[in-house]
Formats: C-alpha cells, structure tokens, sequence
C-alpha cells in the first residue's frame, strides 16, 4: 500500500491518495457479484449494495491513520453510511443536483472515502470551484451564501442540460480531477465541491462486473 497526501485547488484542502488500499480487491468483487444492489438514495446516480462484514473492520484502521496524516484528526472514526455503488443512471434522467457539484456535509470531521474496484480503472472524481463565489468548499458559514448565488445563477442563466459533470462548465471550474485506478481509494473532506468524472462513453451499466463498481462511504473522524 501506498498513500500520497495532495492538495486541492487554491484552498489546498488536503486529498489523500491511496493505493493498493484492499488486501484482496478481487474478493471484494465477488462479493457484489452476488450483491442485490437497489436504487441508492440522497441524489446519488446509481444503485447501492450492503458490504461485506468484514470490509469495515479490516479498513478502519488504515482510514484512521491516513486520517491523521492527512486531516490532522486523531480522534476514533464513526462509519455515517457505506455501501458498494454504481453510478448506472442515464445522463438524459439526471436530476437537477445529480448535474452540478455538491458537497456530503459541512463540517471538518466528515471525511468522505471512494475506492475504485473497476479493474479497467474507468471514471474518478473531480474537485470544483464556484465561480461567483470563488468556493471550493461549503462548510456551515458558507452555505447559505452558495447556495443563494446558486439559485439566482440558474433562476436567471439557466439550469445545466443534461449530463454528468465533466471538466469546466460555466458555473463552475474544475480544480483538480483524480483518476481511477484498480483498488486505489480516496480520502477527502466532505465539504469539498466535488463530482464523479463520468465520462460520455461510459457504459453506465449497473452490472457490477462492467460498471463503475466503488465503495463509496461517509466518516466522522473525532
């Protein structure tokens, strides 16, 4: 295993990086092979499946010390929510916030993790300023405020058409975009404006064997 600490933009929130995160990646997907994964909830484009038993219980400690590392948080890690997901829903039914940037908390001690199980690697996760804002994060002192310029941008300018996040847009600038890579895992700070890079030819399919299969889970890190 392998981690590397990075920064984010010009706010220089810290990414860590971390690869071969998994003793046994393959085992993990055999075990969503056999998954029944079901529509996800809280706007996230795809379907979900529950995690092995195991998987907590053996990567809460690697989680705990990379938290420290990168975040400067030495206190015990609370699993939120995790679960195997697949980003699987078509660009054309997309909601609204499925299109934009957004953020899974706002405080400093959720800490959201994404680890890659696509063995051909495929779509990884992008980081965004708001341009009218200059935000590349929304803690508590900032949300009212984005979300305000965010509403009058769109009343006035438009909503996005239809499609994933994917680079520049008018509303937003892309920071920084982490690719995929076969069992590489990514830890960043939930207030982070960020998105799946979906890309246009992904087959967006919710076969975990052909989709974009990750672990994907919500932390409070003390």
């Amino acid at each position: 295993m392998t981690v590397r600490v990075e920064r984010i933009g010009a706010e220089a929130q810290p990414l860590a990086v971390i690869d071969d995160f998994a003793p046994d990646p393959d085992a993990l997907r055999a075990h969503a092979a056999r998954a029944d994964f079901i529509p996800a909830l809280h706007h996230y484009p795809g379907v979900r499946a529950v995690l092995p038993a195991d998987y907590l219980a053996n990567q809460l400690p690697v989680i705990a010390a990379v938290a420290a590392e990168a975040f400067g948080r030495h206190g015990p890690v609370a699993v939120v929510d995790a679960s195997f997901s697949i980003v699987s829903t078509p660009a054309d039914a997309l909601s609204l916030p499925q299109r934009l940037p957004h953020v899974d908390a706002f405080t400093a001690d959720r800490i959201a993790l994404v680890h890659y199980l696509s063995p051909e690697d495929g779509d990884g996760t992008a980081f965004y300023r708001h341009r009218a804002t200059g935000f590349e994060t929304v803690d508590e002192a900032r949300r009212d405020l984005f979300f305000r310029h965010l509403d009058t941008e769109m009343r006035y300018g438009g909503t996005p058409p239809p499609g994933y996040m994917l680079g520049d847009t008018p509303l937003f600038e892309c920071v920084r975009s982490e690719p995929a890579r076969y069992n590489r895992a990514l830890l960043y700070r939930s207030w982070n404006l960020h998105s799946g890079a979906i890309s246009p030819d992904s087959p967006l399919s919710a076969d975990p064997g052909t989709g974009r299969l990750t672990v994907t889970a919500f932390l409070s890190i003390g």
